[in-house]
């Protein structure tokens, strides 16, 4: 199983952070180890000092594929979520700085949370999908879809021109404007329009 991120999907989260709005996705990899169990505590990283919430879209792939043309690719993923890309700020500004990939700052172990499935039917990608997440019971970001970017047909194209999808891969698709930092206490909620698919303590 792979996890595929997508960077600076959203115009206003690539501010926020001075980076230039990309032409085409920015697509960086998560290792299996990097994918927070059920059930499993989340712990702070003793590795960093500034550690960043982004709350993200999820896909689950469900088809084998290699060269998807765009107009097919709905057809490689059955499944919606939304999950957290946890990253460490410190870590990632010292990095780019040296122009080294991030791997330290993004891939460790545990870095990728992702909350239950729901299953993805027409009528809902033929509207705008509504994704929040909440910190100790505060709105500490909001996004739609349709602020994206790269659509999840486009970023499925693009990652299939260099990757070969599997049955159960995962595709985060970008966080939108409100990444901040979260500290040991902080409680995390994550939800899909009004229904809240996962809750999570930093410890």
């Amino acid at each position: 199983m792979k996890i595929f991120c997508v960077g600076r999907n959203y115009v206003e989260h690539a501010k926020e952070l001075g980076n230039e709005v990309p032409d085409e996705p920015v697509i960086f990899m998560k290792p299996k180890s990097a994918l927070l169990q059920s059930h499993t505590p989340f712990y702070y990283p003793d590795f960093s000092n500034e550690l960043h919430y982004e709350v993200e879209l999820v896909l689950r792939v469900c088809k084998n594929g290699k060269y998807v043309n765009e107009r097919q690719a709905s057809k490689y993923y059955n499944a919606i979520s939304v999950g957290i890309d946890f990253t460490a700020r410190d870590i990632q500004g010292e990095l780019k700085k040296k122009g080294l990939p991030w791997e330290k700052a993004k891939a460790w172990d545990n870095s990728a949370v992702v909350g239950q499935w729901r299953d993805i039917t027409p009528d809902l990608l033929k509207k705008p999908v509504r994704f929040s997440l909440k910190k100790n019971g505060e709105d500490v970001q909001n996004g739609v879809s349709t602020d994206m970017i790269f659509t999840f047909d486009q970023i499925v194209a693009n990652i299939t021109n260099y990757f070969s999808l599997n049955i159960g891969d995962l595709i985060y698709t970008g966080t939108p404007a409100g990444v901040g930092e979260c500290v040991v206490g902080d409680i995390l909620e994550g939800f899909l329009e009004a229904e809240r698919l996962f809750e999570l303590e930093v410890k």
